[in-house]
């Protein structure tokens, strides 16, 4: 596997980040992940626009010009054979503060340092697709926006990571946050979405979630299907009235919801609405593709 640090291309066995690395010291950082289909980036200057945000956001310089990035990801997907015809390829990008003295002072930290791994990206297995997913409600609360905004796609995970735990435990798929006021959030990856009487529905980013690309696609995909979209402040008693439910991120795209705790989501099974969902996403992917080479 090669990666990308800093300036060039090393094996992975060199890939190494200083214990003085804020990123590890501190989780003072950011990251992205993408993906594509064949060798086109998904969503590609979406992402780069969101990575640049989330620095700016926490004060952090990237020392790569814009202009480069694209370049820099199709040479990470060639170097590992990935990103053809043969492997969908699954992207990170990490930007952390660098390395520097101990101590939370960012100006101890002269440089960021810069990562891209690229790795396969395997399909989704068709059983959880056909199927649906189970969740958890976490007793784990969504991060307070104020403490930490939801649009910083912060390298500090814990928050994700104690709510992960928790749908390990009751052998579940994912965890559901609810936030501070007991209304649904998002999944420890993923946004949230529900169908009632319909009508579309997902919570607001007030709530405290992520902007999420794919969610913003869906939203814009339902619209054009002629089914109505809603965001909103929802609850538990909203989500056991639901006719159909679902998950979206970047790698597995939609994603089914068959239950959640011990309630069953309609019949158990995924709706005919989320299929139809899922055929238009499949069918539209090529719109949101970065131009082919």
């Amino acid at each position: 596997m090669w990666v990308f640090l800093n300036d060039r291309f090393v094996r992975k066995e060199e890939a190494v980040v200083s214990v003085f690395d804020h990123g590890f010291l501190y989780g003072d950082g950011v990251y992205e992940t993408l993906r594509s289909y064949g060798s086109r980036i998904f969503m590609r200057d979406q992402h780069l626009a969101r990575l640049r945000r989330s620095a700016e956001a926490i004060g952090l310089d990237i020392p790569i010009p814009e202009s480069q990035w694209p370049e820099l990801l199709h040479e990470a997907m060639y170097r590992n054979g990935i990103g053809n015809a043969q492997a969908d390829a699954y992207l990170r990008i990490t930007v952390s503060r660098g390395t520097g003295e101990i101590g939370l002072d960012p100006s101890l930290c002269p440089r960021a340092t810069v990562v891209i791994m690229a790795k396969t990206l395997h399909p989704t297995p068709s059983a959880l697709s056909r199927d649906g997913v189970a969740l958890t409600i976490a007793k784990t609360r969504r991060n307070l926006p104020e403490a930490l905004s939801p649009q910083i796609k912060s390298t500090n995970f814990l928050n994700n990571i104690l709510a992960k735990r928790e749908s390990i435990a009751a052998g579940t798929f994912d965890s559901l946050f609810l936030n501070w006021k007991d209304e649904l959030t998002e999944c420890t990856i993923s946004n949230l979405f529900f169908i009632y009487g319909g009508t579309l529905h997902t919570p607001a980013l007030d709530c405290g979630i992520l902007d999420g690309i794919t969610r913003t696609i869906v939203m814009t995909l339902a619209q054009e299907e002629g089914l109505p979209v809603q965001e909103g402040h929802y609850h538990l008693a909203d989500l056991q009235r639901a006719e159909e439910c679902f998950l979206t991120n970047t790698s597995m795209e939609i994603m089914p919801v068959s239950r959640v705790d011990s309630l069953a989501i309609g019949d158990g099974r995924p709706g005919p609405l989320t299929r139809r969902l899922q055929t238009r996403f499949a069918d539209s992917r090529t719109r949101f593709l970065e131009p082919a080479s």
